[in-house]
């Protein structure tokens, strides 16, 4: 058994266009100004030679630091757990990141197994479980990055993409994780609401392949 943790801080996405301080339960008109905390739910999904964990989830929901009235920004924080008890050892070869393809949930082996987290962004599009369940396709946009670098996020209405904030290799069985904390995310472009919800994903290789996938609970970004 082995335990290997990562953690982030500080992250930040940036995009540019303009965006709607619309609030959905989340801020009101008279709160816009705000910052409003949103705990979130703990999860627990159990898949082929791995449990799913999340826990400690959280995001802080600010108006853009441009202070140009109309961006939106979430600071999330979150602690996602794969206790793996089956997978080939692998070799972990060149790693182009993940594509952000439809059906993909933005995951990538790259010739290991892999505990990968992030966000799912949308802009006046639901992304609830039925949504994704249904591959969130038709028309939608798919496209995603590390918050590890600065990372444009521009939304139109009706787009979705996927956010990594960060991965680790599973090389052998055992308890991994990834931590973060306050890893910043602005949205501009989204003229209307946006939402985000958290998704977990660990892909083991070898002859009995397996994707499971843990989403958190969607909530408003403005």
């Amino acid at each position: 058994m082995s335990e290997n943790r990562t953690l982030r801080r500080g992250a930040r996405i940036a995009g540019v266009g303009a965006a709607a301080a619309v609030a959905l339960g989340l801020l009101s008109t008279g709160a816009a100004n705000a910052d409003t905390f949103v705990p979130l739910p703990d999860g627990q999904k159990v898949g082929p030679d791995v449990t799913l964990t999340r826990n400690g989830e959280h995001a802080l929901i600010s108006p853009s630091l441009a202070a140009n009235g109309a961006g939106r920004v979430v600071w999330v924080s979150g602690n996602a757990i794969a206790d793996v008890s089956v997978t080939p050892e692998g070799t972990v070869g060149p790693n182009n990141g993940a594509s952000g393809a439809p059906g993909t949930n933005n995951s990538s082996t790259h010739g290991a197994s892999q505990l990968s987290t992030g966000y799912i962004v949308g802009c006046q599009v639901s992304i609830a479980s039925d949504a994704i369940s249904a591959g969130i396709s038709g028309g939608i946009n798919l496209s995603g990055g590390s918050l590890g670098g600065s990372i444009g996020l521009n939304l139109g209405p009706g787009e979705v993409k996927f956010v990594q904030i960060d991965y680790k290799d599973i090389l052998k069985p055992g308890v991994y994780s990834v931590e973060y904390q306050d890893a910043e995310i602005e949205i501009q472009g989204c003229a209307g609401y946006a939402q985000a919800r958290s998704y977990t994903v660990v892909e083991i290789i070898g002859d009995h392949y397996s994707k499971t996938t843990l989403y958190g609970q969607p909530f408003s970004i403005g």
